[in-house]
């Protein structure tokens, strides 16, 4: 397959501008999923378990049919798709899915989170394994992907403290600690940003900076929504913790 290289710029460009609108729409009132969903019999939802299963599965499923289909596809590229990218949805979509135990998610969120999926994986795909260039001297440095693994590491400690603070069944919230959380109230959020933009050191593409970008306009103000409820429900809530930033904001 050829790279359409003004098909990418166009996806990346859009992911940008989608994120942006994202921040700008959302800076007063939170999406409303999860402990911002209200009650009304007018939303259809799904399981939690089963809502997040196949939002994420895209980001999986398309790179990996990508790979499949592709004759000759960039060694180093495949590489990067296979150790970063793919490794981050299969736990999200076969761990983290399967394990959370979060309220039920409206099906709309569930749907426009699948198309966001879907198109992205595409374009992180097909970018990788039929337009990007790395040279010898790349391949041999490792280190690039340091941080998305420290990043990683990060979010799923965090989702397994959070997950951890509710017995089967319950719908309460208890303030969380251990790991990040001694510092910031979206340590998991925290640890998927951190993860992206190490994801966008390693490749340097344009789609992986326009989706490091999209990560941080969409779950970073979901850190301060949530620090704020924490400082509202709880009295006792530490007051050196920060929202999303370490000892910064």
């Amino acid at each position: 397959m050829q790279c359409y290289r003004d098909l990418v710029n166009y996806l990346s460009s859009g992911m940008i501008l989608a994120g942006l609108w994202h921040l700008y729409h959302h800076k007063k009132v939170q999406r409303a999923y999860g402990r911002y969903l209200g009650f009304s019999p007018q939303i259809q939802t799904v399981p939690a378990r089963l809502g997040w299963f196949f939002l994420e599965l895209p980001s999986l499923l398309i790179p990996l049919l990508l790979m499949l289909t592709s004759h000759k596809p960039s060694t180093m590229g495949k590489h990067l798709l296979l150790g970063t990218f793919c490794i981050h949805y299969f736990q999200r979509t076969f761990v983290y899915s399967l394990l959370t135990r979060g309220k039920p998610s409206p099906v709309v969120v569930m749907a426009s989170g699948t198309v966001f999926c879907s198109v992205n994986g595409f374009l992180q795909g097909h970018y990788l394994l039929h337009c990007a260039k790395f040279d010898d001297a790349w391949s041999a440095d490792y280190r690039c992907l340091l941080l998305f693994c420290v990043g990683m590491a990060i979010n799923i400690h965090s989702d397994y403290i959070l997950r951890n603070l509710r017995k089967k069944g319950e719908i309460v919230y208890r303030i969380p600690t251990g790991g990040f959380f001694e510092y910031v109230s979206g340590a998991n959020f925290l640890g998927e940003i951190v993860e992206w933009f190490g994801y966008a050191i390693a490749t340097w593409s344009y789609p992986g900076i326009a989706f490091a970008v999209y990560s941080l306009c969409f779950i970073g103000p979901r850190a301060f929504y949530h620090h704020r409820f924490y400082r509202e429900k709880f009295k006792d809530y530490p007051k050196l913790r920060k929202a999303l930033i370490p000892f910064i904001c």
